[in-house]
């Protein structure tokens, strides 16, 4: 099994639970993300043939590919800020889109070794005003105001290119995408993150400045989308009509405002998290943002297994831990049997 980007926080997470069920897992990635990390904390890398490499290189991108020789490919590498891709939207499209078509390009040239591909997006692909609060299906229409979010929907474009001038005939890899986002769970310092902003400001003493307290995510644990990606590509890997775009998102319930999980989460660090209004400029938001997931939950048989203060509370749990300078692989992989186990 090959996986980009497993030394990110979601890659991370994904690797170390796959080496755990006794997967051999090769990984590509550049480097890790920020310092700390998931990766660097819970030693990922003691379980995974690895090579770094930039996803933008087309040629190692194949090479490595072709090296392998994997069954099952989930695509995580990614530029995965809004903000940094205000910053720099060329690297971010280069990244997103361009590092999709390599991967896609390297499993097309692969042959019929592979047999389900996963393209992970996010669910900030979707056209979206903010007027119509509304839960988006796979089928709505595909944009963004931001480059990240149009380069996400971009990387669904091109899967579904590929999908449909490559790959959709007898004996080719089985190929889709999983839109999901706003997740959450320890080992997080991604910048401009809500819950890892907050574990900066309980380190730093600081307070966690919230921009938009009204806007309503999908939030949701890491493993719960995780569980989705896997199940997928096991439906792919056996032969089963589901090579499309997927969501994988929370029930309604706990699709809640930026204000409501802050406040959760001074109450689960009792008295450690101090919350205040951030009152600089900021790039504009969409206000609300859910997604409708009955047709993984109908046709996958994929559910969102943990709910949101359950994750809330599994997240302070964990850097809890870190603080306290327990063994976080242990402390992970604890957590992920636990998953597991409320199956």
């Amino acid at each position: 099994m090959l996986l980009t980007g497993h030394t990110g926080f979601k890659g991370a997470w994904l690797a170390l639970w796959l080496c755990s069920l006794g997967a051999e897992v090769h990984g590509l990635a550049s480097g890790e993300p920020t310092s700390p990390c998931l990766y660097e904390l819970a030693r990922v890398g003691e379980g995974v043939s690895e090579q770094r490499l930039d996803i933008r290189d087309a040629d190692a991108v194949r090479a490595a590919i072709a090296r392998v020789e994997p069954e099952i490919v989930l695509h995580l590498a990614a530029q995965p800020l809004v903000r940094r891709s205000l910053r720099d939207p060329a690297m971010t499209y280069a990244v997103n889109v361009m590092g999709t078509v390599n991967v896609l390009e390297a499993v097309r040239c692969a042959g019929e070794q592979v047999r389900a591909f996963v393209v992970v997006t996010s669910d900030k692909c979707y056209e979206n005003d903010g007027r119509a609060q509304r839960r988006f299906v796979e089928g709505d229409p595909l944009g963004g105001h931001d480059p990240y979010s149009s380069s996400k929907a971009c990387a669904e474009l091109v899967t579904a290119a590929y999908r449909d001038s490559f790959f959709d005939r007898e004996g080719a890899p089985g190929v889709a995408s999983a839109r999901a986002g706003n997740v959450i769970g320890g080992g997080d310092w991604g910048e401009d993150r809500l819950v890892a902003d907050s574990v900066r400001a309980v380190q730093t003493h600081g307070a966690l400045r919230i921009r938009n307290p009204n806007a309503v995510r999908p939030w949701q644990h890491v493993l719960n989308p995780l569980s989705g990606y896997l199940r997928l590509a096991q439906a792919l890997h056996g032969g089963e009509d589901v090579a499309r775009a997927w969501n994988f998102g929370p029930p309604a319930a706990d699709a809640r405002t930026v204000g409501w999980i802050a406040s959760r989460l001074a109450e689960l660090w009792e008295g450690a998290l101090d919350v205040e209004l951030d009152k600089d400029a900021n790039p504009p938001e969409a206000p609300h943002l859910e997604l409708d997931s009955s047709a993984a939950e109908q046709q996958l048989g994929w559910r969102c297994r943990w709910d949101l203060d359950r994750a809330l509370g599994l997240v302070v749990e964990w850097h809890r831990a870190h603080l306290d300078g327990e063994d976080m692989r242990a402390v992970s992989l604890a957590q992920i049997e636990r998953f597991e186990q409320s199956a």
